[in-house]
């Protein structure tokens, strides 16, 4: 089974820093996408930034020159360095990661999953 486990939230004042971390566990041979969401209460979950294994990124156009996504594909892992941050990137950052090819239990069958989502981690930035 995948597991997505995210860690580096807290609480920042406006213009500070947060890296955020999420590995990915469960015999995992590969994964063709990483990415982080964000989600405030009563509103959609909203892509923040994605990377593919081949290392392309893409951002929300209101994170780009101040967020930058970046993974470690041997250790199944992704990461958000978060600068310059302002009072509306709080949020809940839930990570993501999808097309992943792992093997079923304990067998050596292989088997695509897709889409699965981390617990969140909160970012709280102070004005």
């Amino acid at each position: 089974q995948v597991q997505l486990v995210e860690s580096g939230g807290g609480l920042v004042q406006a213009g500070g820093s947060l890296r955020l971390s999420c590995a990915a566990s469960g015999r995992i041979i590969s994964i063709n996408v990483m990415g982080w969401y964000r989600q405030n209460p009563g509103k959609q979950r909203e892509l923040v930034a994605a990377i593919t294994s081949g290392g392309s990124a893409n951002y929300t156009d209101s994170v780009k020159g101040r967020f930058t996504i970046s993974s470690d594909n041997a250790k199944n892992t992704v990461y958000l360095q978060m600068n310059t941050l302002k009072p509306g990137d709080t949020a809940l950052y839930y990570c993501n990661a999808d097309r992943i090819l792992s093997y079923t239990g304990t067998t050596s069958v292989r088997s695509w999953r897709f889409n699965y989502w981390g617990q969140g981690t909160q970012v709280t930035v102070s004005s």
